[in-house]
């Protein structure tokens, strides 16, 4: 009897490897709503990235997807230093303490607007922008409905930047960068926030000298060449490794980030700007980890 039970046994365990096998497709690779949540006030939280507990009672800590706001924690730190002085030149303000200001109040507004309880929408894909923090990518919605990365936007205290990917409503991740862009423009024209310190004479050259800099930043490092030996793995690593790979900018980078986290090396080409030909230039130097 028992070879018999084992022959009725191995078709069920094959059955259960497979389910199991798909859960973290499932559970990681989709758009997941949860409620609801609630903020969690630490100091150095800023309007973008903060903590949240969620229903179950685990803090999760979360990156808004889409947006940018002024640094405000720059103390000992150089790089978050330089990132404010991009952010000033791109808002072309003058003093870079206004341009802090500014930081300080997109936390405040983050923190008013998130009094109450929201809902957060996410694949929990790696959120490590500079490699240094545990955080994930999520859309934010009020208990109103209104989405929290477009009112910071429209008020002036964020950027439209960074990785963006379909929302919940099926909006195409590009479609809604535009439609950012568009609310900046707006906010822009309005003079709210940031923009009401603008100078708009000022804000062309500004704009170029953040590029200048970086450009020639990056040619003084240099970056980490990839190689067979130290592959990048595309489920945990920062955007700079990530734009070391041959071929790929920073809007690609932001895309990978944004589509994490992959089962295989294979499914990169879901991500839009990497074809066939970008594949074959970058898989010797790629590796990914199971989720």
């Amino acid at each position: 009897m028992e070879p018999q039970f084992l022959c009725y046994l191995a078709p069920v365990i094959r059955i259960l490897t497979l389910i199991w096998l798909a859960m973290p497709a499932m559970a990681w690779g989709q758009l997941q709503k949860i409620q609801p949540c609630t903020l969690v006030e630490t100091e150095w939280a800023d309007g973008d990235s903060f903590a949240v507990r969620l229903p179950d009672g685990k803090q999760q800590t979360v990156r808004l997807y889409g947006v940018d706001c002024i640094e405000m924690h720059v103390q000992g730190d150089d790089s978050n230093a330089r990132r404010l002085r991009d952010q000033r030149r791109h808002f072309g303000i003058a003093d870079i303490l206004v341009a802090k200001s500014i930081g300080e109040a997109a936390k405040t507004e983050t923190f008013r607007l998130l009094a109450k309880p929201f809902t957060i929408h996410t694949t929990f894909a790696d959120g490590r922008g500079d490699g240094r923090f545990s955080r994930v990518y999520t859309f934010v919605e009020l208990s109103d409905g209104r989405d929290l990365s477009e009112i910071l936007v429209s008020e002036g205290l964020a950027r439209a930047f960074g990785v963006v990917r379909q929302r919940p409503d099926g909006t195409p991740g590009s479609e809604w960068m535009e439609q950012l862009k568009d609310l900046e423009l707006t906010a822009a024209r309005a003079g709210r926030g940031a923009w009401a310190h603008t100078d708009w004479a000022m804000l062309p050259n500004a704009r170029k000298e953040a590029r200048d800099e970086s450009t020639e930043i990056e040619a003084a490092k240099g970056r980490r060449a990839p190689s067979e030996d130290q592959p990048v793995d595309i489920n945990t690593a920062a955007r700079d490794e990530l734009m070391a790979l041959p071929g790929i900018g920073e809007m690609t980078a932001n895309r990978i980030i944004g589509g994490r986290p992959y089962q295989s090396i294979e499914d990169l080409t879901r991500v839009p700007g990497i074809g066939d030909a970008s594949m074959e230039k970058i898989r010797p130097f790629l590796t990914v980890t199971s989720r």
